[in-house]
């Protein structure tokens, strides 16, 4: 059986073992992350209205950039797993508050706001701290062998926690339970995240990296110095802007056609549920079995157009066919491509990046960029909410949508640009790893590898 199993998923000896407790840690969050985020919408959306959704975006943005901010000067500081470990105690810290709140019965709209910003705290900081330390733990050709599968079990994660969310509503109606008892369950699960870490990461080598002392500013800037001066990263950011734009356009318009059907919390939770259960089947299926091969057939800078490309194609479909149907192909092409292919391409792309300053450049690029595109897009779209509302009328959704798509031909645009620099840019000399040969000679070594192994 385990020789069938390295056959199958590309393991090799020693390999096993870190892929399947990684794998939990990974799964254990993304259950905890669906059970925060459904039951969040579903309610917020009946007590406080879809369009105060993008004041919710919002504020959730700006404390994205707050806490992306306080996380880097530690994030290169601290002993990998150790952080790991703190944060996802913490976590549990946090939920353990969230349970009392709804015991001493604050409003509603503010509980579940706050459900909701913890939710995007999760899905970010916590795979965000994970991916970092994983990077450490493999070189550059395992994370493109074993990135794509120990990301599957976050897939699976997701799985769970749906399952669980969409019969939670009749289930707990049954039982007469409350839907906050389901924070219980989010508490017991980063209460086991925070044991496997201490049991089954102990023996685990994790590059050793040094650390030279820095002033806050130093350490804050260092993420948009190494991307403004590296080419092809400097491309990619822009992309990045402009997709996380994007993003926010298709999910609040997702919301408004939903939420127009489905107006009961008990009803939409349901239909969220299957939505994500369907997302997530399809997304499991291809992070597994396809995700990892289109990589090394297409190469790795080619990779990064497949998701512009899908998310012009379902605006473009928005625009046509409006409609709840089009609303939800639309945030599938672009949530089934971005969760997937350009995850797992961003971060392999991400291990070119020396450890000395790998978790502060993967903090800049994946909070304080999506955040920045994300806030452009919220106030975009609410300026245009606003303005359609002021003039009663009923087909200023055109207007955002337009938007998006010049955001999307602009995506494609930069990537494109990317890929044109992409060779140039592997001799930018802040690539050079301090702890390891510094010649150019050593880089196209290292360059040639990677290419080897596409």
């Amino acid at each position: 059986m385990k020789g069938f199993l390295n056959r199958t998923f590309r393991l090799r000896p020693r390999e096993m073992g870190i892929v399947l407790v990684l794998g939990l840690v990974l799964l254990c969050n993304s259950v905890a992350v669906q059970v925060s985020g459904i039951v969040s919408i579903s309610n917020f959306l009946s007590e406080g209205g879809v369009n105060n959704f993008l004041i919710v975006w919002l504020i959730d943005d700006l404390l994205i950039l707050l806490m992306a901010g306080l996380q880097s000067l530690i994030v290169d500081r601290f002993e990998r797993i150790s952080l790991m470990r703190g944060m996802t105690f913490g976590f549990a810290l946090i939920f353990t508050f969230l349970r009392l709140m709804f015991i001493f019965q604050i409003p509603g709209w503010l509980n579940y706001s706050l459900l909701y910003l913890v939710a995007e705290q999760q899905e970010l900081f916590v795979p965000l701290t994970f991916w970092i330390l994983a990077n450490d733990i493999f070189d550059m050709a395992q994370t493109k062998r074993l990135f794509p599968l120990i990301a599957s079990w976050g897939f699976a994660g997701k799985l769970l926690g749906i399952g669980f969310s969409a019969v939670a509503p009749d289930l707990f109606a049954r039982l007469d339970i409350k839907s906050e008892e389901m924070l219980t369950l989010n508490i017991l699960v980063y209460l086991l995240v925070y044991l496997l870490i201490l049991g089954g990461l102990r023996k685990v080598q994790v590059r050793k990296t040094r650390h030279k002392r820095e002033t806050v500013r130093e350490t804050l800037t260092e993420g948009w110095g190494f991307v403004r001066e590296v080419p092809s990263f400097r491309y990619l950011t822009l992309a990045i802007i402009a997709l996380n734009l994007c993003d926010i356009i298709i999910g609040f318009r997702f919301y408004v056609v939903s939420d127009a059907v489905f107006s009961d919390p008990s009803s939409y939770q349901r239909f969220l549920s299957f939505y994500r259960l369907g997302l997530t089947l399809a997304a499991l299926f291809l992070q597994s079995f396809l995700t990892s091969r289109i990589i090394n057939r297409i190469s790795l800078q080619n990779t990064f157009l497949i998701m512009p490309c899908a998310v012009l194609a379902g605006v473009t479909w928005m625009i046509a066919l409006p409609g709840i149907v089009s609303g939800t192909g639309a945030l599938v092409l672009q949530r089934l491509t971005g969760t997937t292919v350009d995850e797992s391409a961003r971060k392999a792309f991400q291990a070119l990046v020396p450890e000395e300053r790998r978790g502060r450049v993967s903090m800049f690029m994946d909070s304080y960029l999506p955040s920045m595109g994300t806030i452009i897009g919220s106030l975009v779209t609410g300026a245009i909410v606003l303005v359609g509302l002021r003039l009663h009328s009923t087909s200023y959704f055109y207007a955002y949508l337009a938007v998006a798509v010049v955001a999307a031909l602009f995506a494609i645009w930069a990537i494109l640009k990317m890929r044109t620099v992409y060779d140039s840019s592997l001799l930018n000399w802040r690539l050079k790893r301090r702890q390891r040969a510094t010649s150019v000679l050593n880089t196209a070594i290292f360059k040639a590898l990677s290419d080897e192994d596409n």
